[in-house]
């Protein structure tokens, strides 16, 4: 079982995650500086971009009631203001006495995968009745 949900990530989400996580990099918000990294300009924070696997994941899969109870991420490729990201997460396995399950993740712009990881959850008892 798969799910997927695509957002692009503009200026706006940038400007709003940097003021929530209070992590106001300038790589994230300065394009003269972010000119002058490896990255050769502005890129989106990495959690912001692995906050939309938290969306599949609460929202759809296994849905609302949720649990995180952890997730694995490696960043592939840097995420731009403008990229439109699409996270997709997909069950690799289901504890159904734990009621565990463990769900493969990836964020892709276009064909390139940006982020990928696993997660592992407890879903709702309703998923489970």
């Amino acid at each position: 079982m798969t799910r997927s949900l695509a957002k692009i990530i503009g200026d706006a989400e940038i400007a709003m995650f940097a003021e929530l996580s209070t992590d106001r990099n300038p790589v994230h918000l300065d394009e003269a500086y972010a000119q002058e990294t490896i990255f050769g300009g502005r890129i989106a924070h990495g959690m912001l971009t692995a906050a939309l696997i938290s969306a599949v994941i609460g929202e759809q899969l296994p849905g609302h009631g949720a649990v995180y109870l952890g997730q694995s991420l490696k960043f592939m490729a840097p995420v731009r203001p403008g990229d439109r990201v699409e996270a997709t997460v997909s069950v690799t396995a289901i504890d159904h006495g734990r009621r565990r399950v463990t769900l493969e993740c990836a964020c892709r712009v276009g064909d390139t995968v940006v982020l990928k990881g696993e997660a592992l959850v407890l879903a709702p008892s309703r998923k489970f009745d």
